[in-house]
């Protein structure tokens, strides 16, 4: 009977989801994802699912294929940076891309508005994006050109599929209004509508080069936090695609008839952020004895059923300037954890809030949960605190969280993921500043060479590891539930993209 009632609960709330028309299109793919849709502004948030839903509507440059292990073009055919002078890279487009409605011609003078509006727009998320660009020069129709204060090596990562293009034309005649009265782009997507917290749907622009009869014809992207439901939403068939199946319905997905699961290795990163901004997490040793307080390889094992790896620093295996020989590695030892309070001052313990946003990663209460005991056994007093995401995110996007359980999606090249959270002024997300990482950091992205770069990028993960402003702590195996009526191979960036779904 509880069984049933449960699933009973998780049927009402798929129904509950897939409230954007109840017949499905005739080539119509349904997919069950687990953050929120903030709103229609394309700058206004900072989330690997925005930037997948945008980047395929409004348009983006390009995308970093990991299938390939290479940068590809969107919107743009071309791009280089100048030999005599690092500090400027010039961007080819491509020509004859046409916005839905009115078929205006991209230009480069969209993409000059859309780095302005990036760091001028009012509401905007993303200028840490940009931040490396200091001006910009239209030198004709499908040409443009971006420069750096200095030379920033891994631009792409920064500005790629992070810089969502817009059209100056529609902005000079509805203003702040423009997204709601004309959400017009250049990708092979049209918006068609979005639900705020809830759902976006997108249309196929038939008009896009390359596009496929076999891409379907509308996508409809629902946000479903409970996993219960995503799952039941995939087997029901009311979903063509669930991600993110945890662990514990592996088992039930995989016995299921028409579902198939595939595994992705992951490039999204989990840590434990401490902001040094709120007491006691300014202090190192505090942050350090929670670092050995914790014994990763045991949640590992017990709550993800072995599918994810612990990290030693911000990047792992596969990752660019990944090393073995990052140090401090830190292993279990409750016995350093309690000496290590004890010398920060707290003999008897020190209290400690430690917020998770549940339903938002993979098993993300539970591992929290997990690690709850570890820390209080070594004389943290914590209160756990499980706050819905939409009401966290701005929490820690303000820097108004101490100590929380974090992803960051998409670091392929860490150079962005670092910087955002660990470089003085970026971002208030962490408050940490350490002018010899900065330094670091800084001259990392000037620097060209690989083997160069990489070896200072080791020096500034050696900084963090050893301060541990944020404590790295697995990277998790994702898994995808894919109806049988489509096909779709995920990327380890977690992007679903139309271009690249088939039906069957």
């Amino acid at each position: 009977m509880k069984r049933m009632y449960g699933r009973s609960l998780a049927a009402l709330a798929v129904a509950g989801a897939l409230t954007a028309g109840t017949a499905f299109a005739a080539s119509e793919v349904r997919i069950g994802v687990v953050n929120d849709y903030a709103g229609w502004n394309p700058y206004a948030d900072s989330t690997a699912q925005m930037y997948m839903t945008w980047c395929q509507t409004y348009g983006c440059l390009g995308t970093f294929d990991t299938r390939e292990g290479e940068y590809k073009g969107i919107l743009a055919e071309r791009w280089e940076v100048s030999k005599e002078n690092p500090n400027e890279w010039t961007f080819y487009l491509k020509k004859g891309i046409k916005r839905h409605g009115d078929g205006k011609e991209l230009t480069a003078e969209d993409v000059a508005h859309s780095i302005w509006r990036n760091k001028n727009d009012p509401r905007s998320a993303q200028k840490h994006n940009t931040r490396a660009v200091t001006s910009w020069k239209v030198v004709d129709k499908y040409t443009i050109k971006f420069f750096t204060s200095k030379p920033t090596a891994p631009l792409l990562s920064f500005i790629f599929d992070r810089l969502i293009i817009t059209g100056k034309d529609l902005y000079e005649k509805h203003g702040a209004q423009v997204d709601r009265k004309a959400p017009l782009g250049y990708g092979p997507y049209m918006v068609k509508d979005i639900v705020v917290g809830q759902r976006m749907v997108l249309e196929k622009n038939n008009a896009w080069p390359g596009i496929k009869k076999s891409n379907p014809d509308r996508i409809i992207f629902n946000k479903i936090k409970e996993d219960e439901a995503r799952i039941t939403g995939l087997l029901n068939g009311e979903l063509q695609i669930g991600q993110f199946i945890p662990p514990h319905l592996l088992d039930r997905v995989r016995s299921a008839e028409g579902i198939t699961v595939k595994e992705t290795s992951p490039v999204e990163i989990m840590f434990l952020a401490m902001n040094p901004a709120f007491k006691p997490w300014d202090n190192k040793k505090v942050r350090q004895a929670v670092a050995y307080a914790i014994d990763r390889e045991a949640i590992i094992k017990a709550i993800f059923r072995g599918g994810a790896s612990v990290l030693h620093g911000p990047v792992g295996p596969g990752q660019y300037a990944y090393s073995p020989d990052v140090t401090p590695k830190y292993s279990y030892n409750p016995a350093k954890a309690k000496q290590l309070l004890k010398e920060a001052g707290y003999p008897d313990g020190v209290e400690i809030d430690f917020y998770t946003a549940a339903g938002r990663y993979i098993n993300d209460r539970q591992s929290s949960q997990a690690i709850v005991p570890m820390l209080e056994a070594v004389g943290f007093k914590v209160k756990f605190h499980t706050p819905e995401y939409s009401s966290h995110w701005p929490m820690v996007r303000k820097g108004k969280r101490g100590f929380y359980y974090q992803g960051r999606g998409s670091v392929v090249d860490p150079s962005a993921a670092v910087s955002q959270y660990l470089e003085t002024g970026v971002s208030p997300r962490i408050k940490y500043s350490n002018p010899e990482l900065d330094k670091l950091l800084a001259a990392e992205r000037q620097e060209f060479d690989p083997a160069k770069r990489k070896a200072l990028l080791l020096k500034a993960f050696n900084i963090v590891q050893e301060d541990v402003p944020a404590l790295y702590m697995w990277r998790i195996n994702q898994y995808y539930g894919i109806s049988n009526k489509v096909d779709f191979t995920p990327t380890s960036t977690d992007r679903i993209y139309g271009t690249d779904i088939t039906m069957k």
